[in-house]
């Protein structure tokens, strides 16, 4: 087979410099045929090894009689199947490059976020156990946001995956940025739309701040890949060899290394920095309500005598004045504050621990000096009995009846309702 390096010579003699095929042929000691067929190719000439039978080739037809049934059978399952006794590895191969005219390709585009439109939330589970007080520790969520065009990173480390948490750690990282996009992208995730339709917490949330919860379609990671590449550079970046004194150490180092590394890099798909774009970003996002949108865990219960209210898992003492009225409890992620007809009537920092108990001592000490003047009422009253109960002079208890109690004892049956009008009878009034 001729070099390449001869078939550019032989192109070169023949059209730049009109040499003959015979004298092409007698300088480079080859024969003419071989000048000619240099001559009538347009392309440099390619060494093809001979095509070489596989082992694989016997076995093709089972492999594809199995693929028609189960297009996405494993290729571990499929040699047990054919009895496969050679290496894996070629038929892996074979197996990766037909499976496709059975399962069928699932091409994935492009997008383009157009400034302020998208911002993706998704919840990070990072396989830590953080220390809650208490002695426990606990493997908490994590709540990321990415932002579609400029990439811009944000997270918060969150208590519990309840409605009210996921909302209040949106809302703090919204306002940490200062303006919201026109739409938040959200998986189903139970507490903003597990069944399908946004809740009606996370839809007051968003009209409040005039934007919109749009829910990915069911099984589909791709529709928030910007938010899943962004975990996965979490759990590969920001974790590993780290260690964590709380939640609230956990997210004061997530947000230094955020700051001082994740939106500062290069980022390759946008060919930019992500605190650079967040300058166009923000211009085209909305601007923030002048009111807080609701967030947090809140309920409405009546105080019993044991003066707590739970919130999650946990406790908190109450004023014990409030007994057996109705009060506003509010969570954020980090107090619980209790409120009585506007006012506040307890206030704790929010215990992240499970089964936990919180009092305050000064609701302990007024819960007792209440106790105290309740059975000190209980008895001067019962003091007052005592003097209002007659006695014999040997000093025992004088048993008091009613008076029907006489009546039945004598079998006297007394009505004292007139029949009709009395009249006198004079003749009453004369002695005998």
């Amino acid at each position: 087979m001729i070099k390449v390096e001869d078939w550019a010579e032989i192109r070169r003699l023949h059209r730049a410099e009109g040499v003959s095929i015979s004298e092409i042929a007698r300088r480079l000691q080859i024969s003419r045929n071989t000048v000619r067929s240099a001559l009538s190719s347009d392309r440099p000439p390619k060494y093809q090894r001979p095509a070489r039978g596989s082992l694989v080739d016997a076995v093709e037809p089972r492999v594809r009689a199995l693929l028609v049934e189960f297009p996405r059978m494993p290729a571990t399952v499929i040699a047990e199947r054919i009895e496969w006794p050679h290496s894996l590895t070629i038929l892996k191969d074979r197996i990766r490059k037909i499976r496709p005219e059975y399962v069928g390709v699932d091409p994935a585009d492009r997008t383009i976020y157009e400034p302020g439109e998208i911002t993706q939330c998704d919840l990070w589970f990072p396989d830590v156990a953080i220390p809650v007080g208490a002695g426990q520790a606990r493997k908490l969520p994590v709540l990321v946001m990415a932002q579609g065009h400029s990439r811009f990173l944000s997270g918060v480390m969150l208590p519990s995956r309840q409605t009210g948490d996921l909302l209040s750690g949106m809302w703090q990282l919204i306002a940490g940025v200062g303006r919201v996009t026109k739409m938040l992208v959200w998986d189903r995730e139970a507490g903003i739309g597990g069944s399908g339709r946004v809740t009606g917490p996370a839809a007051a949330f968003a009209g409040t701040l005039a934007t919109r919860i749009r829910l990915a379609p069911r099984h589909d990671p791709e529709f928030k890949g910007v938010v899943e590449r962004g975990n996965g550079y979490l759990e590969t970046s920001f974790l590993p060899g780290r260690r964590f004194t709380g939640p609230q150490d956990f997210n004061a180092q997530l947000d230094d290394w955020l700051t001082r590394r994740a939106n500062t890099r290069r980022v390759r798909s946008v060919r930019a920095r992500p605190v650079d774009l967040l300058e166009v970003d923000y211009a085209a996002m909305l601007p923030l309500p002048p009111m807080d949108p609701p967030i947090g865990l809140n309920t409405r219960v009546r105080l019993g005598r044991d003066y707590y209210v739970r919130v999650d898992t946990s406790d908190y003492s109450v004023d014990p004045r409030c007994i057996g009225r109705y009060l506003d409890v509010t969570a954020s992620l980090a107090h619980v504050t209790v409120f009585c007809d506007g006012q506040v009537v307890a206030r704790h920092e929010r215990s992240w621990a499970k089964q936990g108990v919180i009092t305050d001592r000064a609701h302990a000490a007024t819960a007792k000096e209440l106790r105290h003047e309740f059975h000190e009422r209980r008895r001067a009253h019962q003091r007052s009995v005592d003097r209002q109960t007659r006695h014999h002079t040997d000093g025992h208890t004088v048993v008091l009846r009613a008076l029907p109690d006489y009546d039945a004892l004598f079998g006297v049956e007394f009505d004292p309702t007139p029949a009709g009008p009395a009249v006198h009878d004079a003749s009453e009034d004369i002695p005998s």
